[in-house]
């Protein structure tokens, strides 16, 4: 293996070589790729070969298939850069955090018509799977609860949502043995929205999950039509079963741009609430949130008790260590936007988002499937007809451009329709919109005026696969 201060000439693409070129003296020019390297370099040069590497990804404020924030301001930067080195988890060296992690989950309860926020409970996670994991096991703890006191079998405990979920619901079923009852999506029935929930709810029901804003094409389930649906099961069968709404996205919209929907603890079903800070809640990853409507929701078993700040503090994660730096830029978005900044960030997005999808739905090929006038997320189809070109092409092109605009399958039950999606956050600016309009409409008459298909791989799949 080369020294890291080898100046030997080039001998061929050994991939396990990395050869950073600079031209300070003394600087490295060989380095092995998957070991440690056995000497030191200047910090100048570590910095500089990280840097090029990260280069080589996506422009993160033209990444249209991600949720998660990507723009904040200078000042939020600067506080970031000032308390990364704070730990989540230690309460005890960092109270004043402590207490600002408490503030925030209390302010969410609040904004989420919490009919008594001193009796919620609620916690700060890395992001919403975790607020999910944590949701989802306290739904599971109840029930084992309910049925050893009835002297049932607590073998086979089944969660009911929707095929359209995001995957962590899919680990949560698979992590904590939990049947995944599966409610298909269909052209019809483009979200879990009540109907046919009989067929799906039986006394080994922990819950009920309902999606503010689904990942594959931003649309709201209706809470309180699953909840009506819920209640009439439990009129007809004595089945009382709860409600967990994931929120990831939306419970950060809908306070603020659509606040007369009732989706949340206005609604008695529903127990718990979660969010991701760092989607619409406007802070760069990773941080999440989940409140319970009071300490009945949360089971004992899963709280930890310390005496942190003089008095009893219940604490619960899944993860331990983590930062405490998102928890405080939280803080600071509340602080620094209020109702009147958070409306009119989200309203902005979604005004651009609803320009896109109707200058997009003109276009001719395409059929929408959302708006974004939930959350500002919409996707679209290709309308049926001859053409030589699929939704991945028009994919492909505009990521040469520098724009990722994903394509993908529908979930189970609509897998043979592919949908393309474009997710509007804080920064995609009108103007930016526009020249992603020229842009899609260049690509869009490039790809109609094919008199053959694209071209594709030996195995029949397009390049892009």
């Amino acid at each position: 293996m080369p020294t890291s201060h080898s100046h030997r000439g080039f001998t061929g693409d050994d991939p396990m070589v990395l050869r950073p070129v600079f031209n300070r003296s003394g600087e490295a020019t060989e380095l092995p790729r998957y070991e440690l390297p056995e000497s030191m370099m200047l910090p100048e040069t570590a910095y500089q070969i990280v840097h090029d590497e990260a280069m080589l990804d996506g422009n993160a404020r033209l990444n249209l298939a991600t949720f998660v924030s990507t723009y904040m301001d200078d000042e939020a930067k600067a506080l970031y850069a000032q308390t990364v080195d704070k730990n989540m988890i230690d309460k005890d060296e960092y109270p004043a955090t402590a207490a600002i992690e408490d503030r925030c989950w209390r302010m969410l309860a609040n904004l989420w018509h919490n009919p008594d926020v001193e009796r919620a409970v609620g916690t700060s996670t890395i992001g919403s799977s975790e607020a999910c994991m944590l949701g989802g096991l306290a739904l599971k703890r109840h029930w084992q609860t309910r049925r050893r006191a009835a002297g049932a079998s607590t073998q086979t405990p089944n969660l009911v949502l929707s095929t359209a979920v995001q995957v962590c619901w899919e680990k949560f079923c698979n992590y904590f043995e939990v049947e995944p009852r599966w409610v298909p999506v269909s052209r019809d029935h483009l979200v879990l929205d009540g109907h046919d929930l009989a067929d799906y709810v039986d006394e080994n029901t922990i819950g009920v999950v309902a999606i503010m804003g689904q990942t594959y094409t931003g649309l709201y389930e209706p809470v309180r039509a699953i909840a009506a649906a819920l209640d009439d099961i439990h009129q007809k069968t004595g089945l009382d079963v709860k409600i967990h709404v994931d929120g990831a996205s939306g419970a950060m919209v809908a306070p603020f741009c659509q606040p007369d929907l009732e989706w949340d603890f206005r609604v008695e079903r529903v127990v718990s609430i979660n969010t991701s800070g760092h989607k619409y809640g406007l802070v760069y990853p990773g941080v999440g949130w989940i409140v319970w409507r009071d300490s009945a929701a949360l089971p004992e078993s899963m709280v930890f008790h310390a005496s942190y700040l003089g008095g009893d503090m219940p604490t619960l994660a899944l993860n331990f260590s983590r930062p405490g730096a998102q928890v405080l830029l939280q803080y600071y978005q509340f602080l620094r936007l209020g109702r009147e900044g958070y409306r009119a960030v989200q309203q902005e997005s979604l005004t651009v988002a609803q320009h896109l999808s109707a200058q997009i739905a003109r276009m001719g090929p395409f059929e929408l499937l959302s708006r974004g006038d939930t959350i500002p997320v919409f996707a679209w189809r290709l309308v049926d007809g001859p053409r030589n070109w699929t939704l991945y092409d028009l994919q492909d092109r505009l990521r040469m451009k520098g724009w990722q605009v994903p394509a993908y399958p529908m979930a189970d039950d609509l897998a043979d329709m592919v949908i393309q999606r474009i997710v509007v956050r804080a920064g995609l600016s009108r103007d930016l919109a526009e020249i992603l309009l020229r842009d899609i409409r260049t690509e869009v008459d490039f790809l109609e005026s094919l008199t053959a298909p694209m071209p594709r791989a030996a195995d029949g799949s397009h390049f892009h696969h």
